[in-house]
């Protein structure tokens, strides 16, 4: 492989199918679809529906098929086709991109029948995709010598020992209730901050220069410094004292200075194009689910399951499917421009976060947002696998 201008890597065409190209293209609609059905599944269960013969515990499997199936395969995605321009190396593709796709698909079709199989069967089928994975990273980034990236490795290790820990739980060891559920989603958390605080500011900047404004967002300083720390550290004390009253207040300062970050962004500006209004509106789910868990502590009145859903649903939810549309317009030569049918997926998201949140205030009504909010979900999960699948499966646009 050679570097075009610009330091952009130039790919030896590949002569096999579109979707085995890149890692976005099997990842990326997978992750669609598996939102989808894994959600409706979920539904389903808790509306009195057939039960799964699994061994985790019906929240248990909910939280680690959000975490380890549907993101996960969006991370995947992401970073298998960020990797090549960070190394400027080949990216993965064909046979062994078609590995790493059919141990993920085998680690979502045994977890509903782990208990068929058996928890230690479920378990090592279930990791063997996050532990190859992150041996391809790992050997990526190494070969590359792309340094910067390495910590890249060390998130991913510590998703591969969320993962386990799930596992161990639900065999029955002795480890505090949900500490895997709480490190998956935490670091998730903590990747959009990070991500999120490269490319959000990035594109947002690119926009607003290109219409030929002067105010851009604030370049990277200690109100970023201070809102990851922040925020590092409400992730590590949530994980191993969920209850603390130190995490109210550690929780509540990340919120404030999570917030300040943002809105140095300028996302007010960017109404107009909604491929960048969408990243900060997702966003924004990090300081309203930290200041959710801040006072989830401090009163009864604000239930810890709507800074979860804040997270989960609005956060992680929101943030991947942005990166999911720009990012499939992006790399197949599409315009990157947000149709109708991608400012309604954009919508239906927002709106099943907010409803999954609200759920959480509402007990007498609980049932019935569940129900909408899984439909705005589905809807919107399963409209971006229809709409945007056809771009992943096809070969790259000719300019």
């Amino acid at each position: 492989m050679k570097a075009a201008s610009g330091g952009i890597p130039r790919y030896r065409k590949w002569k096999g199918p579109a979707i085995l190209e890149q890692g976005f293209r099997p990842f990326f609609l997978l992750a669609g679809l598996h939102a989808a059905l894994a959600l409706a599944l979920w539904i389903h269960v808790l509306a009195g529906g057939w039960t799964p013969p699994m061994h985790f515990p019906l929240l248990s499997w909910h939280a680690h098929e959000m975490i380890h199936g549907f993101a996960m395969a969006a991370v995947a995605g992401f970073m298998l086709t960020a990797i090549p321009n960070w190394t400027g190396r080949m990216p993965l593709q064909g046979l062994p991109l078609l590995v790493l796709v059919l141990l993920w698909g085998a680690g979502r079709i045994v977890m509903p029948f782990s208990a068929l199989t058996g928890a230690g069967v479920a378990a090592a089928v279930d990791l063997a995709f996050p532990l190859v994975f992150l041996a391809v990273v790992a050997r990526e980034i190494v070969a590359g010598r792309n340094w910067r990236n390495l910590p890249m490795t060390g998130a991913l290790t510590l998703l591969l020992a969320s993962n386990a820990l799930m596992h161990a739980e639900a065999a029955g060891a002795a480890i505090p209730p949900g500490t895997g559920a709480r490190l998956g989603l935490g670091l998730l958390v903590l990747l959009i901050s990070l991500v999120g605080g490269r490319i959000v500011p990035s594109f947002t900047r690119n926009w607003l220069a290109k219409r030929g404004e002067t105010k851009l967002p604030a370049s990277f300083g200690w109100t970023d410094r201070i809102a990851l720390g922040a925020t590092a550290a409400a992730i590590a004390v949530f994980v191993v004292a969920p209850e603390s009253a130190l995490l109210a207040w550690i929780a509540l300062a990340a919120a404030l200075a999570q917030a300040a970050r943002l809105v140095r962004w300028r996302g007010a500006a960017t109404g107009a194009e909604p491929l960048v209004a969408i990243l900060h509106l997702g966003y924004a789910f990090i300081p309203l689910g930290l200041a959710l868990l801040g006072f989830s502590i401090l009163t009864s009145a604000v239930p810890q399951a709507a800074a979860l859903h804040a997270f989960g649903a609005g956060a992680v939810g929101t943030m991947i499917l942005a990166v999911m549309t720009r990012a499939t317009l992006g790399h197949t030569g599409r315009a990157l421009r947000a149709d109708r049918a991608t400012v309604a997926l954009y919508a239906a998201i927002i709106l099943a976060a907010l409803t999954r949140i609200a759920a959480a205030f509402l007990p007498g009504m609980t049932m019935t947002l569940l129900v909408l909010s899984g439909a705005l979900w589905f809807a919107g999960f399963l409209g971006f696998a229809l709409v945007y699948g056809r771009y992943l499966a096809r070969p790259r646009a000719k300019a």
